[in-house]
């Protein structure tokens, strides 16, 4: 624990005083609860489940409709260019309703604006299903995926805010539970449709219920005053009350947010294609299947180790530097012999895959105070998921005009280097705040 609290120390020129309070609003006593003014025993242990239930529901909404896709093709008479599209809603829906969560954090609270997400997510899965025809499909679509959204951004601020000191051990524990939930949505939405009597708005309806019970503990949270300091209208607000600065200024905030998009893609991209890859070589459908499973469930126990391993280092470009290799090995093995080693290329596509708590864990390292969290979290997450959105569409668009997977595998193999080079980068031992030049 000694040493991922060292992870947070204050960067040269600021006192530990300062930088506490940049993250508790004012506040001492961090989660100990004491009188001093901290969060409650008991609101920390709420957070806690809050976290892992709104982890959990942060895929399904995308997973689930994966699995039934066409069905739900076939059940709303879906062209195959509209189908195209509902594919890419995900990330541009990441990009662009993330960069709304800074605002709305300052203006209602991190934990307010988590809710408000929970509650968009539990609506839109409950109405699409049965919002009559395409149009109504796909807004209702967006709708879950707006709360999606603003909650990615804001799961880091959340952990900052509330576990200070635990940063990797607590983003390692609400990452492993949202690979849970997309693990779980991708294989259980297909047998659960078919228990509920085989119809797909059933089996995609479902996922609202869990959505519903992520609502309830952010409701509490939401309704507790016992951790809001004098003079000031929400505690959850205080954390991002700090001077302003520019993001963009900052070479680490670029790196980090590169190395987003580059590992969101290659995550697309794989969860898009690698079934297919696998039965163009010889693979049956249903081992295809539990191939992809198998890389998707890597991330449950190495979503929680990387982050704390990530949190005991000065540098995290070993950790981009050995998972980028990983995939660059599976990428080589998908080539030369896809059916052959395909057990031992889904495991280490899932170990590649697991840039991602990575990149989370870097967000909370790479900041000193509130503000820079909250908004290296939203810049780094729309810059990346805007970057992601052309490359599943190009994988396609070079499958159909060479006529196999020789150029796409290569292209895959070949956005791996910059991914090491820009995560090595995002990696070194700085802040945004002090490369943008924040005046504290």
């Amino acid at each position: 624990m000694a040493d991922e609290t060292r992870t947070l120390s204050p960067a040269p020129g600021t006192t530990p005083h300062t930088s506490q309070e940049a993250l508790t609003g004012g506040r001492t006593g961090g989660r100990t609860g004491g009188r001093t003014g901290g969060p409650a025993p008991w609101t920390i242990r709420l957070v806690l489940v809050g976290l892992v239930l709104a982890a959990v529901n942060l895929r399904p909404a995308i997973t689930s409709l994966g699995a039934l896709f066409e069905e739900v093709r076939d059940g709303l008479h879906m062209s195959g260019s509209v189908a195209g599209v509902l594919t890419s809603v995900p990330p541009f829906c990441f990009a662009v309703f993330g960069i709304f969560a800074p605002r709305l954090a300052r203006r209602f609270g991190p934990a307010v604006v988590v809710c408000a997400g929970m509650v968009a997510i539990a609506a839109g899965l409950l109405l699409r299903p049965f919002a009559g025809g395409t149009p109504g499909f796909l807004a209702a679509s967006a709708l879950a995926l707006m709360g999606i959204a603003v909650s990615n951004v804001l799961m880091p601020v959340i952990v900052k805010r509330y576990f200070p000191d635990r940063v990797g051990s607590m983003t390692g524990l609400y990452s492993m539970a949202l690979a849970l939930g997309t693990a779980l949505a991708a294989a259980a939405t297909v047998p659960v449709t078919d228990v509920l009597g085989g119809s797909w708005r059933a089996g995609l309806s479902v996922w609202a219920l869990l959505a519903v019970v992520a609502v309830l503990p952010w409701l509490l949270l939401v309704r507790d005053r016992s951790d809001r300091p004098a003079g000031q209208p929400s505690a959850a607000r205080g954390d991002t009350e700090a001077p302003a600065f520019k993001i963009t200024r900052s070479r680490t905030a670029w790196a980090l947010a590169c190395f987003f998009g580059l590992q969101a893609t290659a995550a697309y991209i794989t969860m898009g294609w690698m079934p297919q890859i696998f039965r163009d070589a010889g693979v049956s459908a249903g081992t295809a299947g539990v191939l992809l499973a198998v890389t998707m469930v890597m991330g449950v126990p190495l979503a929680f180790v990387i982050p704390r391993v990530a949190t005991r280092m000065r540098n995290q470009g070993p950790i981009v530097a050995v998972l980028g290799a990983c995939g660059l090995a599976g990428y080589a093995g998908l080539y030369f012999a896809p059916a052959a080693g395909a057990w031992a290329w889904a495991v280490l596509l899932g170990i590649s895959n697991c840039a991602f708590p990575l990149a989370l864990t870097m967000i909370g390292m790479r900041t000193r105070t509130g503000t820079g969290v909250v908004r290296l979290s939203a810049f780094a997450q729309s810059t990346g998921y805007l970057i992601s959105i052309p490359g599943p569409t190009l994988v396609g668009a070079l499958y159909d005009s060479s006529g196999g997977w020789g150029l796409p595998i290569a292209l895959m193999a070949g956005l791996m280097v910059p991914q090491i080079v820009v995560g090595s980068l995002a990696g070194r031992d700085r802040t945004v705040e002090d490369e943008a030049g924040m005046r504290d």
